[in-house]
Order: structure tokens, then C-alpha cells, then sequence
């Protein structure tokens, strides 16, 4: 058991039998009254983001979450393959299960699973990935009307908007929580 007075970002809850994790909290001491802790938590599981309050110090279940590091190494039909890096055993997601991280995934990229009672519930990502650039328009000098961006294709499959003096075959950094371009590799 925890306490709210313990919540930071990245900590998990259980609560009905479900996975939560702190995205943000804010504890408030009001002039008048006892103090409270609100706090932002996505399911884990469904990826829902609420919001809720506790009292300050009142007990919280705490959500024990395994993370397991594991290599990604391919993908065959909508099913991605990962391997534990420990025991070599290999576990088969779908793309649901996944989320956006399939427009980040590169093959032999190692990447943190987490699993609740068993249950795999997600993935975590690196902060940044480095990926390269294979189809994109080129730039041209003093074509800014359209703000000074233009879309890329990565070889993941995914766009994303790159500045003008971006060409093929680069390789670039992308941000894995929001999808944005961060700058050449």
C-alpha cells in the first residue's frame, strides 16, 4: 500500500481490479479544509485518462507492474514478435495491444514490456527513436507559405512533418511520446 502523499509520475495504482498510472498530480492545501492530493491516470490497459482526488495520505493499493526488457524482431500478418532477452522466449502482440508504438518499432530495437497478473498491458518505448527518412518531397528554396515543413515517410511507414532541408535516406530522431520530428541523427 501507498499512500497518495507518494504519487509521482510513472507510479502505478490498482484500483477494481485495474492497472493505473500517474500521468500528472497536484497536491492542494486550501485555506479552509483538509488538503488533497488530484492526480491524472491512464488505465493501462484501455489507455482512458481520468481525473480523480484522494485525500491527503489516504491508502492507496499499489499496481505492481513487471517490465520485462525485450527485443523487438519482426512483424508477420498484424502480429509483432519480441524475444526475452533473459530466457529467449518469444511473445507474439497484435497491433491493438500495441498502440502507436508500431510507428516507432524497428527490428532489433529492445524495448521494456509490462505486464500486470500475467497479462501483457503495453510497451514502453525509448524517448527517441532514430529513423530514416525514405519518401519526401524536395524542398525548395523560398517555398515557406506552407510554414516551412513538409511531410516525410519513415521506414517504419510512419509521416511526420520535417523541415524543407530534410531529403531521403537521412536519418532522423523522432519524439516516441508525441510523434514529432527532434532533429538529424
Amino acid at each position: 500500500m501507498i499512500t497518495s502523499n507518494d504519487f509521482r509520475p510513472g507510479v502505478t495504482i490498482e484500483i477494481d481490479g485495474q492497472v493505473w498510472q500517474v500521468v500528472e498530480f497536484q497536491h492542494v492545501k486550501p485555506g479552509k479544509g483538509a488538503a488533497f492530493v488530484r492526480a491524472k491516470i491512464k488505465n493501462l490497459e484501455t489507455g482512458s485518462v481520468v481525473e480523480r482526488t484522494w485525500n491527503a495520505g489516504e491508502k492507496v493499493q499499489e499496481g505492481h507492474v513487471d517490465r520485462r526488457q525485450m527485443q523487438y524482431l519482426y512483424e508477420n500478418e498484424g502480429m509483432y514478435c519480441f524475444m526475452d532477452n533473459e530466457t529467449y522466449e518469444q511473445l507474439e502482440l497484435n497491433k491493438d495491444s500495441l498502440g502507436d508504438a508500431v510507428n516507432f518499432l524497428k527490428e532489433e530495437m529492445n524495448v521494456s514490456v509490462m505486464m500486470f497478473k500475467g497479462k501483457v498491458i503495453g510497451i514502453d518505448l525509448p524517448a527517441a527513436v532514430e529513423l530514416k527518412v525514405i519518401q519526401t518531397d524536395p524542398g525548395l528554396r523560398g517555398d515557406t507559405a506552407t510554414g516551412g515543413s513538409k511531410p516525410a515517410t519513415l521506414e517504419t511507414g510512419y509521416v511526420v512533418k520535417v523541415p524543407l532541408f530534410i531529403n531521403e535516406g537521412e536519418v532522423l530522431q523522432i519524439d516516441t511520446r508525441t510523434g514529432n520530428y527532434i532533429g538529424r541523427a
